[in-house]
């Protein structure tokens, strides 16, 4: 039987795979967790391809984002984003940072993100923007200072999302799958926003609508059912359909490739 860490650094791959094979993530961008029995540590990948992400590839770090055994591969340099968030938000239990194509418009133009479906409400009304440029001044934007991670994190302040202007989306979670599904639907909500919006003004969710359809992953099956159904799109797309309980935990991976069986090369991404 596998311990609960084991399972939970499975569940991390996985997550990972998941936001690529959904479009959130692509060659960049990453998911994380912080370790589930010491709040100082948290788990990210080596450098790979989202989905080429495996248990064996992932790297313990405490919150200054170093590697507390040395991990014999390349490391995401945007690993501060990760270990700052933690650092700033204890109740902050997992964090995605993704480059989606759907969010990229309202990113380079600084239009507010609006929930204009249910499931988007997930990532509240008008998350705050943090620029890069305005603090740091002419970057290559990647964020790879503590200094940069932890301006941030300040950022995001208590919100669920933070968007960076001219590069991507972060996104938290009270757990690794609470995050995934905020990174999916609120990529789904931009790209609905942005569609809507060159058809004319649209109309968003309210703040009562927002805070009770918010709530929807929690207090319906919504989170279990997309878990399942996302797992088994990942196990289909490997030619290895995952098999799952019905409360949504994966039993068993018909194939070790379903979490990914395949070695990521050592070459530096973000």
């Amino acid at each position: 039987m596998p311990s609960p860490l084991a399972e939970a650094l499975r569940e991390l791959a996985l997550a990972n795979r998941i936001a690529a094979n959904e479009g959130v993530l692509d060659t960049f961008g990453h998911v994380s967790m912080r370790h589930p029995g010491n709040p100082q540590r948290y788990f990210l990948s080596r450098s790979s391809a989202p989905d080429m992400v495996t248990p064996d590839g992932l790297i313990e770090y405490d919150l200054d984002s170093r590697p507390v055994r040395d991990p014999g591969a390349a490391q995401y340099s945007e690993r501060v984003i990760h270990g700052e968030i933690y650092k700033a938000r204890p109740d902050v239990m997992a964090v995605c940072h993704h480059h989606s194509p759907a969010f990229m418009p309202l990113l380079i133009t600084g239009v507010d993100y609006l929930p204009v479906f249910h499931l988007g409400a997930v990532g509240g009304i008008k998350p705050p923007f943090w620029d890069q440029r305005f603090e740091f001044g002419d970057t290559n934007m990647l964020v790879v200072k503590p200094e940069e991670g932890a301006s941030l994190a300040r950022a995001l302040g208590s919100h669920v999302m933070v968007l960076m202007r001219r590069h991507g989306v972060t996104v938290i979670g009270a757990n690794v799958r609470d995050c995934v599904f905020r990174a999916i639907q609120t990529c789904r909500n931009a790209e609905f926003q942005v569609r809507a919006m060159s058809l004319g003004a649209i109309s968003s969710l309210s703040e009562g609508e927002t805070r009770l359809a918010g709530q929807i992953p929690i207090k319906t099956t919504g989170l279990t059912r997309s878990w399942d159904y996302w797992a088994m799109r990942v196990g289909k797309a490997d030619g290895a359909p995952a098999a799952v309980r019905s409360e949504g935990k994966p039993r068993r991976v018909a194939a070790k490739k379903a979490v990914g069986a395949k070695k990521s090369g050592k070459g530096r991404r973000r």
